[in-house]
């Protein structure tokens, strides 16, 4: 019932910055937390950031300080600052309905490719 499509990947330098965009379409209102994943090459998916219905984030000790994360009605974003090469990973769009039982989130985007150069 939901649909997620990411995009603003691509290919940045150390030090640059990046903004990742998620659309979200179909039962929009059903929708609870949303949060981004990355999954680097030979790695599991590990959360990057997550934002709550009412707006509370949390973020990877990895990215604080440098990664924002956002959302409106139908869309989610995420601000990424002093990139690193170790960030170079392909970055998913994720949300959680709000009438599931169960832990995890139930809706994943495609993903966005973003590569970091050193």
């Amino acid at each position: 019932q939901v649909q997620l499509v990411e995009s603003g990947g691509g290919l940045v330098e150390a030090g640059g910055s990046l903004r990742l965009s998620c659309a979200a379409s179909g039962s929009i209102f059903s929708i609870d937390a949303m949060g981004w994943y990355r999954q680097a090459p030979g790695k599991p998916r590990e959360l990057v950031a997550g934002i709550t219905r009412g707006g509370i984030t949390n973020y990877a000790d990895s990215v604080k300080g440098r990664f924002i994360i956002s959302r409106a009605v139908a869309k989610m974003y995420l601000q990424m600052n002093s990139l690193k090469p170790e960030g170079t990973a392909v970055y998913y769009c994720a949300a959680d309905s709000r009438t599931s039982m169960t832990p995890g989130y139930d809706y994943w985007g495609q993903g966005t490719q973003v590569t970091v150069s050193s």
